[in-house]
């Protein structure tokens, strides 16, 4: 919301003029009408004419309108399909891909992916842009992920990971050698202070969330570590930040400090961390079901060169 007071200098100029000049051209003559027409725009408080005739002292308040949200596009995009049926469906997600459509980027998702195979068929409660999800992968995490066909199902898998029953473990591939065996990392994660595109652990805040994440070692090489990793809940980058802030972070993972080379000029060719299995009762039938996936290529790739 921004308000303006008129100056005797701008008395008797039209109100749409006045706006179109005040708001530096941000929005076209044709849309500010449209917007004072739809009530968006007061004087004194009050509706007024697009053709109105500012008075000294007058007060305009310019309320803009909420952005709107395109509807999401069905795209013939290859995904690798686990498990279907007419409740649920289970996704091999790769790296690199966006789960749902967001601000800036409504194209070439998961979703739009998942649209087009099954018919426009997900569940439609919740975000319009996020039809049938119910939990996310960062755009830099592959693996497994599931998707809710009906709203019934969307409702009970939600119930699900409020309840914290649904199992969803990783493969990391983490900076150093790990210490302990096995490990509880249980603190909190918010909007980074210094930097608000970023996860911290911090307790200052609004967005600060608990968060506990389990880790057991697998094995370990001579510049890293191959963990498994179990979530309770289920944050913004949740592992990349507790790894980070145990001083091992995950390789590939720039944003979190994990490196991208390591020695001998070797490349981490993505952020090494993989949605490995995933463990849930099924949200109709309620039998238990059980998912895993194999780990991709570059995790076999870096394993090998060690």
């Amino acid at each position: 919301m921004r308000k303006f007071k008129v100056s005797n200098e701008d008395t008797k100029q039209r109100l749409d003029i006045f706006l179109a000049n005040a708001l530096k051209d941000k929005y076209s003559r044709s849309f500010i009408k449209k917007i004072i027409k739809d009530g968006f725009v007061l004087v004194n408080n009050k509706g007024a004419k697009v053709s109105y005739r500012l008075k000294q002292n007058d007060e305009i308040t310019f309320l803009p309108p909420p952005p709107k949200i395109p509807s999401v596009v069905a795209e013939n995009i290859p995904v690798e399909i686990i498990y279907e049926d007419k409740d649920i469906i289970v996704v091999n997600k790769p790296t690199g891909m966006v789960v749902h459509p967001a601000y800036g980027n409504y194209s070439h998702t998961l979703v739009n992916a998942l649209l087009f195979y099954c018919d426009g068929k997900l569940a439609n409660l919740g975000s319009p842009l996020r039809p049938g999800v119910v939990h996310r992968l960062d755009k830099d995490v592959s693996g497994l992920i599931v998707l809710a066909k009906t709203d019934i199902s969307y409702k009970e898998l939600v119930k699900q990971f409020k309840q914290r029953s649904i199992v969803k473990k990783y493969i990391a591939f983490v900076k150093g050698k790990v210490p302990l065996q096995t490990g509880k990392v249980e603190l909190p994660i918010g909007r980074s202070i210094r930097n608000r595109k970023k996860m911290a652990v911090t307790l200052a805040g609004r967005s600060a969330k608990s968060a506990v994440t389990h880790y057991k070692v697998l094995k370990k090489f001579k510049e890293f570590t191959k963990l498994l990793i179990s979530i309770e809940t289920g944050r913004t980058h949740q592992i990349r930040v507790h790894t980070s802030y145990m001083g091992h972070p995950i390789l590939g993972d720039t944003r979190y400090g994990g490196p991208g080379a390591l020695s001998n000029g070797r490349q981490v060719e993505r952020v090494m961390l993989h949605a490995v299995s995933l463990k849930f009762k099924h949200p109709i039938k309620g039998n238990d079901l059980y998912f895993e996936s194999p780990l991709p290529v570059e995790f076999k790739k870096l394993e090998r060169q060690e």
